[in-house]
């Protein structure tokens, strides 16, 4: 194939030439001969733009250009900082949107909270652990001066404590924070763990503290750090109250269970509060607290890597904070789009409960409504016309028939209907509960394939339908259905009945 394309351009250039050629020579019959090459240069630059223009569109398409009123894109960022920026400038066009002013002034202040990380100087380490593990008394040998309660008992820290720690050489401050004890008890040790969890999520950098080998528990959070994708530190404390051999051995074991998640040398064993050494005849002695080998491996990595865990930490909170906006607009989206289905799905059985069908032709009344379609994109800023849309309602109404949902649907609200609805109103009622029933799944199924950006899936659109049809048939969301059916079908159908004059003859 490649050969006859060649073949083919070959003979087109040839052609091309061969006619370049008796033009010149037609030029040069009839002109006089100092005309003739500026009159042919003309012609030939013409002939040149001209197809330049006639080919232009194409080469775009090729290209991938977007055209002119496609929307632009945003440069593509040059680091960390500028791409965090970027998240932080599409929050506020999503914030913009968001009615409810709780949740959209709650994040407001957590973007205004990011603005200002943005700006910051300060690199910020969490501390985690048990209540027992050390972690005060570690930030107070780091800091070599009192900044809290030490040995006080399990759960007294009930708030983040915040302090600031000066490396040598290091241009920025340290900030270290004291967390509130993990797997403590009660509703209010969950609380500060929670706390303690919120206060990870925003660090540069963490260190878990524990005193011994890692119980189950301890694991499950350790695990649970490390998958937040921050630089992660494992701290063995108190190693004063074992030798040497038994702080070997529980650091091989620690560096064993972190491997996956950790390097080796960020296992670090530290003695933040060793015990007083008990001397005759004298007071005991204290011997100096040993974190020495922890904060040499702090400098390091906040010399080797600091700015780069502070711009991997904006950017990841960026993005959680963009993921949180865009999910709260989301549920605004499909809260405003139910209300459309719930308008159409009870005007399409009004309309059959006055006028029934010949026929049970429900996805022609009903359920296949071009314009609660549009309605609906409208609410995802999309402006769809009219026949478009009714291609798309065709779409999902064929495909509610072909699985046999059309007929499935109504014998499932039939034998619902009949049990508890008097004979003279049951078929006009199955008919217009039916049809709002499968309106109801013909919307939500239209919401979904808005929400994927247009896009049904790798299921197409059988599956969505099929999964919102499973959905609405389950017996809490059917209870609810038949509790407004009755109210808004039945029961006027039941009052429409009574109040109709008796039949010519009848007693």
């Amino acid at each position: 194939m490649i050969a006859g394309l060649a073949v083919l351009a070959l003979i087109a250039v040839g052609a091309l030439l061969q006619g370049v050629n008796n033009l010149y020579w037609q030029l040069s019959w009839y002109l006089p001969s100092w005309i003739v090459q500026p009159l042919f240069a003309l012609i030939f630059a013409g002939f040149v733009l001209l197809l330049v223009q006639l080919a232009w569109p194409w080469l775009r398409t090729i290209t991938g250009k977007a055209s002119p009123g496609a929307a632009s894109s945003l440069p593509p960022p040059g680091n960390r900082r500028e791409a965090a920026a970027q998240n932080l400038a599409a929050i506020d066009q999503t914030l913009d949107r968001v009615r409810d002013a709780v949740e959209r002034e709650a994040l407001r202040q957590e973007r205004e909270r990011m603005q200002a990380e943005l700006e910051r100087g300060d690199l910020v380490i969490v501390l985690f652990g048990t209540g027992s593990a050390g972690k005060t008394s570690l930030i107070r040998a780091l800091l070599q001066e009192l900044v809290g309660k030490v040995g006080a008992a399990m759960g007294s820290t009930s708030e983040t404590q915040r302090y600031r720690l000066r490396l040598r050489s290091l241009q920025r401050a340290v900030v270290l924070v004291d967390t509130p004890g993990i797997l403590e008890a009660g509703a209010a040790g969950l609380e500060r763990e929670r706390l303690a969890r919120d206060q990870a999520s925003k660090a540069d950098l963490l260190l878990l503290v524990v005193d011994g080998d890692l119980r189950a528990a301890e694991l499950e959070v350790f695990e649970a750090l490390a998958g937040l994708g921050k630089r992660l530190m494992l701290v063995l404390n108190k190693c004063d109250l074992r030798g040497e051999q038994e702080e070997a051995r529980l650091l091989q074991l620690l560096r064993q269970r972190s491997r996956d998640h950790i390097a080796a040398e960020d296992v670090i064993p530290a003695s933040a509060a060793p015990q007083s050494v008990p001397m005759p005849g004298g007071r005991p002695l204290q011997p100096a607290a040993e974190v020495d080998a922890l904060l040499r491996r702090i400098a390091a990595v906040l010399h080797a890597d600091g700015e780069e865990l502070i711009a991997d930490n904006l950017l990841l909170q960026c993005r959680r904070l963009s993921e949180a906006s865009r999910s709260l607009l989301t549920r605004q989206r499909r809260s405003d789009c139910e209300v459309i289905v719930d308008r159409y799905m009870w005007i399409g059985a009004g309309v059959l409960a006055v006028t029934p069908l010949p026929g049970l032709d429900l996805l022609g009344a009903a359920a296949v409504n071009a314009q609660m379609v549009v309605e609906i994109a409208r609410i995802y800023g999309i402006s769809m016309s009219r026949q478009s849309a009714q291609d798309l309602a065709l779409s999902v109404g064929r495909t509610m028939a072909g699985l046999g949902l059309v007929k499935g649907g109504v014998s499932l609200l039939s034998a619902a209907l009949s049990l508890n609805v008097p004979a003279l109103v049951v078929s006009r009622a199955i008919q217009a509960v039916s049809a709002a029933w499968l309106t109801r799944v013909a919307g939500l199924s239209f919401i979904t394939y808005f929400e994927r950006d247009q896009d049904w899936g790798d299921g197409g659109v059988q599956e969505v339908v099929q999964q919102q049809y499973d959905l609405s048939r389950r017996d809490g969301a059917m209870s609810r259905f038949l509790k407004a059916a009755f109210s808004r079908v039945v029961q006027p159908l039941q009052a429409k009945q009574r109040s109709l004059p008796p039949r010519p003859g009848s007693d």
